[in-house]
């Protein structure tokens, strides 16, 4: 029979080893989601790894969904079903957020925790955005672009037009490009969610000659620059610049060769891997109200925005980040 001594150590180790291990606090019960764009693509499935990394560190259930492609209208109906099963937090990149940012309140306002990450609807009432400064990383690929143009030469953009995140990196490269008045944007074209489109507009402007002629080709969103990349091999287009978005294998691979001057790296599995945490601790120390105005409040508990960096790469840098790349394939 135990003793009463022995029944209270008992008691004392399992409650240390819950406090170790966390049980006191999480559960598989614990329903968290990541709803995304373009789920297929390198980039959202570094970010759900991330994403899936944090819940195994916490033993909470996570899901990542979002439309196969860039659809912000398929993007809307997925939140909405994913809010209607009152999960314990959601973490989202807003494809469109005139469509979004009414979800979102609407999330808040039933007491579930919304978080964005890579691109933000700040006119909602998400409590924060954890990404890229989309701004800062145009300004960086602008200073790029400059330079690789010595001050001079007509440039294009491919790109999505209203999605937050891409408007800010296009923002950026033309404040940059308003103290260079000899380079001037040709166009902002806009590929349709179709990464493919890229390709073939990409040819047409390679055909230009002349004071027509395009000497730099910038893609504002990932997919594009290996479409790009390719109409350059096609012809054989050695002389002009072309600047990418993120660090997909191919993408890399087109920089190592020299096809792509340069790319533009995020950090989407810090994204997600933060966003969790970040979730899971207002699911746990709720605020309240949290539909309150936390961005102009110099009390709020919570930031406005955490960022998690971008950089450029180029061959002088590409080797390590290549290599792991492969690796992870």
């Amino acid at each position: 029979m135990m003793t009463l001594s022995k029944r209270i150590s008992l008691g004392l180790l399992t409650a240390v080893l819950a406090l170790i291990t966390g049980c006191t606090r999480h559960s598989k019960s614990e329903r968290y989601y990541l709803i995304a764009t373009n789920t297929e693509v390198p980039y959202w499935k570094s970010a759900a790894a991330g994403f899936a990394a944090a819940a195994a560190q916490y033993g909470v259930t996570v899901d990542t969904r979002g439309p196969a492609g860039h659809n912000p209208q398929a993007e809307v109906d997925e939140f909405k079903a994913v809010v209607a099963r009152k999960p314990a937090g959601i973490l989202v990149s807003v494809a469109n957020s005139s469509l979004m940012a009414p979800e979102i309140d609407a999330a808040i306002a039933a007491g579930i925790p919304v978080i964005t990450i890579d691109s933000d609807s700040p006119e909602s009432k998400r409590l924060y955005f954890i990404g890229t400064n989309n701004l800062e990383a145009g300004k960086l690929g602008g200073r790029r672009l400059t330079a690789r143009l010595n001050g001079k030469g007509n440039v294009v953009f491919f790109t999505n037009p209203g999605q937050p995140n891409l408007e800010e990196r296009l923002k950026g490269y033309q404040d940059i490009l308003k103290d260079f008045p000899g380079i001037k944007t040709v166009e902002v074209y806009d590929i349709k969610a179709d990464p493919g489109k890229a390709l073939d507009q990409a040819m047409e402007y390679l055909a230009r000659t002349g004071p027509a002629k395009v000497d730099a080709f910038i893609c504002l969103e990932s997919r594009s620059g290996a479409n790009v990349a390719e109409a350059f091999k096609r012809r054989n287009a050695a002389d002009r610049v072309l600047i990418a978005m993120d660090t997909d294998t191919d993408t890399l691979q087109l920089v190592g060769d020299g096809t792509i001057d340069s790319t533009i790296a995020q950090k989407p599995y810090t994204m997600a891997f933060l966003g969790l945490k970040a979730l899971d601790q207002v699911h746990h120390y709720p605020i309240k109200p949290m539909s309150g105005d936390y961005f102009l409040d110099p009390d709020s508990p919570f930031p406005v925005f955490v960022d998690t960096g971008e950089a450029l790469i180029d061959k002088t840098n590409l080797d390590p980040i290549l290599r792991r790349r492969i690796a992870n394939q």
